[in-house]
């Protein structure tokens, strides 16, 4: 007896308004790559008529397709050009999402002078919301899942909103064992290479020029960790990136550092520690002596989060699963 299974499709036609042809172009992409690019992602057969889309596919992927067309519609009139990189970071954060969940109840905004900073997926919305909440913040992840960047973002707010007056950018130089006398030029020429996602950030946010204006002002400042000692922070929004490569004395250094009316955010990923040995690390430490501490947030991002390539995800689960196998931290 042979038994055929049959694949029930399912279809739905959206119709999206306002009308603007502009903004449908700019929804569709140079020809029709973002709409290719959904039907790729979402496994779904996509036909378009003017401004009704007639979508087929299973039941489950519809919906998430109607969805992600009316979302970046309306995105796509906020933004002048919609670029393919924006609808796969859409497609990133959301492909997890139930669909009969908007993205817009889990989205979450930054907004700045140049333009606003939007943070998907529940982590993302919970790692914002904390820094916006609590004045020591742990973002604890992998590479990709937007720590920093969100981080730098929410540093710029504060800046141009006049809650704080400077920010700081500190990195551990585990490479250059944080004696960088034998480097040319300053210290911002010698340090700089290592605190370079933090500068491309910024220079994004707030352009090349105000950048570099406002640390020639010592309103953004930057410095390795070592020379933070004995300093104490007023009125600022101080960024620890690549905190795995602190010690355990260093971190203690760091987090006494805060003044009045200042916020810290500590980055790091604990599977990219550096020291010699890893239980040194002063971010493993830190999430074990400061968990019940009030007023302290971590957020723990997963792979699912990663907003980069969609192979950086892959290649984050893959070192992930491999470790877990053959025991490794």
């Amino acid at each position: 007896m042979n038994l055929t299974l049959e694949t029930t499709l399912h279809s739905k036609i959206v119709v999206l308004s306002p009308e603007n042809n502009k903004h449908l172009l700019n929804l569709c992409g140079r020809c029709d790559e973002h709409i290719r690019l959904i039907e790729d992602r979402l496994e779904v057969h996509i036909k378009q008529r003017g401004f009704t889309f007639s979508i087929s596919g299973q039941e489950q992927d519809v919906e998430k397709a109607c969805l992600t067309l009316i979302d970046l519609y309306n995105q796509a009139q906020k933004d002048r050009m919609l670029a393919p990189y924006q609808v796969h970071l859409y497609l990133q954060t959301t492909g997890k999402k139930s669909p009969t969940m908007s993205t817009t109840e889990k989205s979450m905004e930054v907004r700045i002078k140049r333009g606003t900073i939007t943070a998907r997926g529940e982590n993302q919305v919970q790692y914002l919301q904390n820094i916006f909440k609590n004045d020591i913040n742990f973002g604890i992840g992998p590479a990709g899942t937007g720590k920093t960047y969100l981080a730098v973002a929410c540093a710029v707010n504060a800046l141009e909103m006049e809650r704080i007056s400077r920010i700081v950018l500190v990195r551990p130089i585990v490479e250059a064992g944080e004696k960088l006398g034998f480097l040319p030029g300053d210290l911002a020429q010698k340090v700089h290479p290592y605190l370079r996602p933090l500068y491309d950030a910024l220079y994004e946010m707030l352009g090349y020029e105000t950048v570099m204006q406002l640390m020639d002002r010592n309103i953004i400042e930057l410095a390795p960790l070592a020379y933070m000692r004995g300093r104490s922070l007023n009125d600022s929004f101080i960024i620890l990136d690549e905190s795995q490569n602190t010690t355990i004395e260093q971190m203690k250094m760091f987090l006494t550092r805060l003044g009045f009316n200042s916020k810290a955010v500590i980055t790091g990923d604990m599977s990219q520690i550096d020291l010699p040995n890893k239980r040194d690390s002063g971010l493993v430490h830190a999430l074990d002596v400061l968990k019940d501490v009030k007023g302290i947030s971590f957020t723990r991002f997963v792979p699912q989060d990663v907003v980069r390539h969609p192979l950086v995800q892959s290649v984050v689960e893959a070192y992930e699963n491999y470790n877990n196998r053959n025991g490794k931290d």
